[in-house]
């Protein structure tokens, strides 16, 4: 059984081949290839963290088979140097079931669901799209600007965090990518004119007003992963095009689209498509020029079953 880090994963999976394998992650969970249940989340009431796990079945051929992610979230882990989320991804032979490999899933979650965003922006996005304010200077907000800049030609970036010195640090490591990159004093600044944002934020309660966002943008929407955590104003919401990972999933777990529907902004058939549907074909995605459109992403099962047998595979090849 092969045992990968963080620096393995990095290296195994590049952003491009990512990209291209979450995409048709994407488009076998729409188009009912995927067995997952909903993720199951453990909450001691003696805890101040979560565990998470998210079993799967993938279908098809290559990078298919069982796998399963599971996460503790610490909410003290960033003032400790740590990720917030701290895990582990499995995947099994397809043929004998051993365990094949167990490997570092905050690496595999940071690249994956950069990669997912960079589909959504591909197919929903302008064409032209190259203004890109991003909100949260994290892990996910350094693999969405890398996972961006592989999909549209970035004209100016920007970024905003809440605490100032994290995002003078996010400027310096862009350099480091050829990326000039500017730091807004507030979200409503990061935001002005923007055609393509990224919020990556661990916000509860919305940062994002209706009348901040540039008509015809696209948002990719990361952050409040949990039905009581948001990011959006419901009328941010209620004013754009919405497309999901999982119908599902979104139904029950994203306070973004569960807060507006509870307050009469939205109906339950706002979700536009899932983002597999529209790679499938089966839905046009953005309807003009000047509609917004959104991403809700929450991250699936799928994503992560997929990336590990494609991490464990090229780990393989790498020893044989």
């Amino acid at each position: 059984m092969l045992f990968l880090d963080e620096h393995d994963v990095h290296r195994l999976y590049p952003v491009d081949a990512a990209i291209d394998l979450m995409a048709e992650a994407m488009r076998r969970y729409s188009a009912g290839q995927v067995s997952q249940p909903l993720r199951t989340i453990l909450r001691p009431p003696t805890e101040t963290g979560l565990l998470g796990t998210m079993p799967c079945h993938v279908a098809g051929d290559g990078h298919a088979g069982f796998g399963l992610k599971a996460m503790v979230l610490k909410p003290e882990n960033p003032a400790r140097g740590l990720d917030l989320h701290i895990g582990v991804v499995m995947v099994f032979d397809p043929d004998t079931g051993r365990p094949l490999a167990v490997m570092d899933a905050g690496a595999i979650t940071a690249t994956r669901t950069a990669a997912v965003s960079a589909v959504a922006t591909d197919v929903l996005a302008p064409p032209d799209a190259g203004d890109l304010a991003v909100l949260g200077s994290g892990v996910q907000g350094r693999s969405h600007l890398r996972a961006l800049a592989v999909v549209r030609k970035l004209r100016r970036v920007r970024v905003w965090s809440r605490t100032r010195a994290h995002a003078e640090d996010y400027r310096t490591w862009a350099e480091g990518l050829g990326i000039d990159v500017e730091v807004a004093p507030d979200v409503r600044s990061a935001l002005a004119g923007a055609d393509l944002v990224c919020t990556t934020t661990a916000a509860r309660e919305p940062i994002v007003e209706a009348d901040w966002v540039a008509p015809g943008a696209h948002l990719n929407v990361v952050g409040g992963s949990f039905a009581d955590a948001r990011e959006l104003s419901s009328e941010t919401v209620a004013g754009a095009a919405v497309f999901v990972d999982s119908r599902e999933s979104a139904a029950a777990e994203s306070g973004d689209l569960r807060a507006p529907l509870a307050e009469g902004l939205i109906g339950p058939d706002h979700v536009r498509a899932e983002l597999g549907e529209v790679l499938l074909g089966r839905h046009p995605g953005r309807s003009g020029p000047d509609e917004t459109t959104l991403y809700k992403s929450l991250g699936l099962a799928v994503q992560d079953t997929m990336s590990g047998f494609y991490v464990a595979r090229a780990a393989l090849e790498e020893t044989s």
